[in-house]
């Protein structure tokens, strides 16, 4: 008897996304529940891994980690049908960064769709920890929590507050998501990106009044800002952010880079500057964002660029990673 089959969506090597039949998973192992997937949102991480240019990963790999779903079979509190956001940081649970509460920076941590494949199919496994109620969205809402949660967990960090003067550099999703959740916090926020298109639409789109072409442009008050986020995944502009950080203030990178990051000591040290890594999210940020969402404090509607069905996605996957300057969320959909 031939194994049931189902769509993938694979990039087998740099510059090659195809959509591959591969063998459906039947059963969830024990802990674990089968899901089928609604939407996926692409992201800046699957551009980056169709060009070649992710410092975590094998080839081939199913992309796909913004994803919602429907319980396919009651299991664990679990009812089938039931709508929820996959976290899809699988983390181990024992290690140190785990025991202190931080299972976003797992040591031995795998994100679907990076370390391991992803939810660019009909149907996969996760495990039960790993859902999230989505009461109250569309699954398309429920596709972008990841990614704002990121942004969401990133304000977090350094305790952004009302008055603080905040500079989100990289007008991408992630700094889009940063950008929004810094100003519920109450923050002055002011953007950062080379791209007058993606600053024309954070303007238009969520009303960003302060938008920079350059950081000596971002620099016209003199001071900086009391905390710098780096959202563009670019080694010259995360160097060129630490002339932006004030006195006093903090750097928080949220994008990662393949090569080796350099910054003057003495300008960092008289500054008294912090600097800190933000990784992926909590269970308390997908929380946040969810609610964030449901008291239309954010405006899914204006950060959906684009739905696409799995199977058009071969023929349109080079245009949109070379063209994303232009689109804020991509949304693939496979299902309702």
């Amino acid at each position: 008897m031939n194994a049931p089959m189902q769509p993938h969506g694979v990039v087998v090597e740099p510059g090659t996304f195809i959509i591959e039949d591969r063998v459906r998973q039947t059963e969830a192992p024990d802990g674990w529940a089968l899901i089928d997937i609604c939407s996926v949102g692409l992201c800046g991480t699957d551009y980056h891994i169709f060009e070649g240019k992710h410092p975590f990963l094998e080839y081939p790999r199913v992309i796909g980690h913004e994803l919602s779903g429907r319980v396919a079979t009651d299991a664990h509190g679990y009812a089938t049908g039931d709508l929820v956001v996959i976290n899809p940081y699988l983390s181990c649970g024992t290690c140190h960064s785990c025991k202190r509460g931080k299972p976003n920076c797992c040591a031995n941590i795998e994100v679907l769709g990076v370390h391991r494949d992803g939810g660019m199919t009909p149907q996969i496994a996760v495990p039960v920890g790993n859902l999230i109620r989505a009461e109250g969205l569309s699954p398309e809402q429920a596709a972008m929590v990841e990614f704002l949660a990121i942004g969401a967990h990133a304000v977090e960090r350094p305790g952004v507050g009302p008055g603080d003067r905040a500079l989100v550099t990289g007008v991408g999703p992630i700094g889009i998501g940063t950008a929004l959740f810094a100003r519920l916090k109450g923050a002055d926020v002011s953007l950062l990106d080379l791209s007058e298109a993606r600053l024309k639409s954070a303007q238009d789109l969520f009303g960003f009044a302060q938008c920079h072409a350059s950081v000596e442009a971002a620099m016209s008050g003199g001071d900086g800002y009391d905390v710098v986020f780096d959202a563009t995944g670019h080694r010259g502009a995360i160097e060129a952010g630490f002339a932006a950080v004030a006195f006093g203030g903090t750097y928080v990178l949220v994008s990662v880079v393949k090569e080796t990051v350099t910054f003057s000591d003495p300008e960092f040290h008289k500054r008294e500057m912090t600097l800190m890594g933000s990784r992926n999210a909590l269970q308390a940020d997908f929380d946040r964002v969810m609610s964030a969402i449901r008291a239309g404090d954010i405006d899914t509607d204006a950060l959906c660029s684009l739905k696409i069905s799995l199977s058009d996605l071969p023929s349109q996957m080079k245009t949109l990673a070379a063209d994303r300057g232009g689109l804020i969320k991509v949304i693939v959909t496979l299902g309702e």
